[in-house]
């Protein structure tokens, strides 16, 4: 399944790009434009930090509530109870496992895009979009480096990964258990993605939507799975990016995972969102 997308391309030359889902019952376009409201303590947002990224936005298809017939909303996975995540479980893993197919195939050719440069590519989301992507990072599994690659970039890995309000469905198992939920073809036998990844995760105390001990779970399951995760949580903000604390942490990580010449700058886009910069393909 070819996920549709839309697209900010960067504003100088591009050296990153930036897949970034947005949460259940959400659209890409909306998530954009919510995006700009969200700012660090320049009053700069995440796209203008990083000039050089392309972002890369997918939009989830309609689907039917299973636990309300006749209903369809926004999401990459049905989920029969928002109160308890646990009850009927097993109905999660027929959106994930079509959302992660359709992500792992856009994912493959951004990284086309970079020369095969898998570590330039940065896979974020937030709530749903997170829980999703966090599935895609447990199933990936990346050809070799290019000879170009160096250091600690000359690993299977992506540039960094970035999880707000997120939880992890189908907690409670080992690496080898959570993937076999899915049970995708082509999916790794071993953690060197997962290990080699830098990985952020954001939480708000007072989110009442994701509760931040779903949260904590996540962060205690992907370093159990030998993820390096850095973990900010922050008493306000509720199911959405805390600001500026939250916009600062997230811009600092980056700039301290990825390559020097990424490092947030001040000379980016203006104040409003580029609405005729945007593509749907």
């Amino acid at each position: 399944m070819d996920l549709p997308v839309k697209t900010i391309p960067s504003t100088t030359s591009h050296t990153h790009t930036v897949v970034f889902l947005h949460g259940r019952g959400d659209n890409a376009h909306s998530f954009i434009q919510s995006l700009y409201h969200s700012r660090d303590s320049r009053n700069k947002t995440l796209l203008e930090s990083f000039p050089s990224f392309r972002w890369v936005f997918p939009q989830a298809k309609m689907r039917e509530c299973a636990a309300f017939p006749g209903q369809a909303m926004t999401q990459w996975f049905d989920i029969w109870n928002t109160t308890d995540f646990s009850e009927q479980e097993g109905l999660q893993a027929i959106g994930l496992r079509e959302s992660v197919t359709g992500l792992r195939a856009l994912l493959e050719r951004e990284a086309a895009l970079l020369g095969g440069r898998w570590d330039l590519l940065v896979l974020a989301g937030i709530s749903q979009g997170a829980a999703t992507s966090v599935h895609t990072l447990l199933n990936l599994d990346l050809p070799p480096p290019p000879p170009t690659a160096s250091g600690p970039n000359a690993t299977r890995r992506l540039g960094a990964f970035l999880g707000f309000s997120c939880r992890m469905p189908f907690p409670g198992r080992t690496l080898a258990e959570t993937r076999k939920v899915l049970s995708l073809e082509g999916s790794p036998d071993h953690d060197e993605v997962i290990r080699n990844t830098p990985v952020l995760l954001e939480h708000c105390v007072d989110d009442a939507t994701v509760l931040v001990d779903g949260g904590r779970n996540l962060r205690d399951a992907l370093r159990k799975f030998g993820a390096q995760v850095a973990w900010r949580e922050y008493p306000h903000g509720g199911h959405w990016f805390n600001s500026p604390a939250g916009m600062d942490d997230a811009i600092q990580f980056l700039s301290a995972v990825l390559p020097a010449s990424t490092q947030a700058t001040d000379s980016g886009a203006q104040n409003q969102p580029p609405s005729d910069a945007m593509d749907m393909s």
